[in-house]
C-alpha cells in the first residue's frame, strides 16, 4: 500500500494542476453564475464548478477506470468500488463568485469506505495542503513544508472559525456557536474549507460547521488528522458518511473542552 499511497498522492497533486487551469481564468471574471438554489434559497453554481469537476472525473476515468466518484456537481458513479474519489471542484462558490480567495478545491479519496488521502487547494494561492493520517504537508511555489496543528492552548486562548452563523446556523446551533465564540480569544467567518488549511497550519485552532456533505468534509479529515488534529461530529463521533455537524480542532483536548458547548445544539 505506500508505493500505492505514493502513486495516488502524485495523481492527487496532478488533479489539483488540471482544476486549476479550468478555474483560475474564471475567477474575478465571467464566470458563468446560476442559481441553482429552490424556495428563494440563493445556491450559487458556475462554469468553473462544473468544468473542473469534469476535468478531474476525466482524468480518473482515462487513469483509474475502476474506480467510484461522488462529486457535487455530477453526483455518484461506481460508489461500491475499493476506491471512491469524493469532489468538490470549488468549495466557497459565493467566495468565488465574490472574488475572495478563500474558496478551495476538495478532492478527497475514500478505500473501502474510509477517508485515506485527501487534499485541498487554492490555486490562487498556489497551496495545495495534502495529506493521509501518517503525515500531511503543504506543497507551495516555494517548496513544501511538513503540516502541523497547534497545541497545548485552553480554550480562552484559541481562534476558532465557522463559515456563515448567520446564513447556516438554526436557532440551537446559533446559541452553541455565540456560547463557543465567547469561550475562545478571537472567532472568524467566512473562510469556507480554507480555515481548515488553516487548522492544519495551526494558525486556527477550531473550525464549527453544519450542514455539511461528504464533499464539504471528507478530502480534509486526512490532512487535518497528519497533521495531529481531530475531525468529529458535534457529539464527538466520527464523522460519517452524510456529514451535517462537524468540528475540526487542533487536538484531542480542545475538542474535549468544546464538545460539551456544542452540546448546547442538542
Amino acid at each position: 500500500m505506500p508505493d500505492m499511497l505514493a502513486e495516488l498522492d502524485a495523481f492527487l497533486l496532478e488533479l489539483n494542476r488540471a482544476s486549476a487551469e479550468v478555474i483560475l481564468p474564471l475567477f474575478r471574471a465571467e464566470n458563468g453564475l446560476e442559481d441553482k438554489g429552490k424556495n428563494g434559497a440563493f445556491d450559487p453554481v458556475t462554469s468553473a464548478d462544473r468544468g473542473a469537476e469534469a476535468a478531474i472525473r476525466r482524468l480518473i476515468e482515462a487513469r483509474y477506470p475502476d474506480h467510484g466518484v461522488i462529486g457535487e456537481e455530477y453526483g455518484v458513479d461506481r460508489p461500491e468500488a475499493e476506491f471512491v474519489w469524493v469532489l468538490d471542484p470549488i468549495d466557497g462558490t459565493r467566495a468565488f463568485i465574490a472574488g475572495l480567495p478563500v474558496w478551495t478545491t476538495l478532492i478527497g479519496l475514500r478505500r473501502d469506505g474510509a477517508p485515506t488521502l485527501g487534499s485541498i487547494g487554492q490555486p490562487f494561492t498556489g497551496e495545495v495542503f495534502i495529506g493521509t493520517r501518517a503525515g500531511s504537508r503543504v506543497v507551495g511555489r516555494g517548496g513544501e513544508a511538513p503540516l502541523r496543528t497547534r497545541k497545548g492552548l485552553p480554550l480562552a486562548k484559541t481562534i476558532i472559525s465557522t463559515t456563515d452563523p448567520d446564513g447556516v446556523f438554526d436557532a440551537a446551533e446559533f446559541a452553541a456557536w455565540t456560547a463557543l465564540r465567547k469561550a475562545s480569544r478571537l472567532a472568524r467567518a467566512g473562510c469556507d474549507a480554507y480555515a481548515y488549511a488553516m487548522v492544519a497550519t495551526g494558525t486556527i485552532d477550531i473550525d464549527v460547521e453544519t450542514q455539511l456533505k461528504c464533499w464539504d468534509i471528507e478530502a480534509a479529515i486526512p490532512v487535518i488528522e497528519g497533521a495531529g488534529g481531530v475531525v468529529r461530529d458535534w457529539a464527538g463521533k466520527p464523522v460519517g458518511p452524510d456529514a451535517g455537524r462537524v468540528i475540526i480542532a487542533g487536538d484531542e483536548a480542545l475538542l474535549d473542552e468544546a464538545l460539551p458547548i456544542l452540546a448546547l445544539a442538542g
